[in-house]
């Protein structure tokens, strides 16, 4: 149970006439409960009409899942980051997060794994030559790239 400033407390037990009498005792300028979402429906309909009779609005709150960790601080960062073209992993080690979070926090669409040996300008010279009528085994020997690599890129 906490109380802030605007006579408002949260609950985390079902309204029974012992609780409610615990908080009037506890809380005189007592204005509003919130309790789980879940247990709101489970409240008897003459405690609600009772407390709303003092005055005390009762109201569900929806509250789920564990609260982020991270802010939008920590994604404008990591985006920033990304865009300038540090790894994930250099970003991890950098602030302090792990790997895991710096790809759910970035917005832009990062593949994991390796980065890829030969560009696609590579990529695009091998297919172009093997259309040329040039063999595999020539355009490796040409760009001095292995034979398995040249199968794997003609492949793509």
């Amino acid at each position: 149970m906490g109380e802030d400033e605007n006579n408002e407390i949260y609950v985390k037990r079902a309204l029974s006439s012992q609780v409610i009498m615990e908080l009037l005792d506890r809380y005189p300028n007592l204005k509003k409960i919130k309790v789980p979402s879940s247990l709101y429906p489970r409240t008897s309909k003459k405690y609600l009409d009772a407390l709303s009779e003092l005055g005390i609005e009762v109201e569900p709150v929806i509250k789920r899942g564990r609260p982020k960790k991270y802010g939008s601080n920590e994604a404008e960062i990591v985006q920033k980051m990304i865009n300038e073209g540090v790894s994930p992993k250099d970003i991890s080690d950098e602030l302090e997060i792990p790997l895991k979070t710096v790809y759910y926090l970035k917005d832009t669409k990062l593949k994991r794994g390796r980065k890829p040996k030969y560009s696609k300008e590579t990529e695009g010279e091998i297919k172009r030559l093997r259309d040329e009528g040039f063999s595999a085994k020539d355009i490796s020997e040409k760009l001095s790239i292995p034979l398995r690599t040249v199968y794997c890129l003609i492949k793509r």
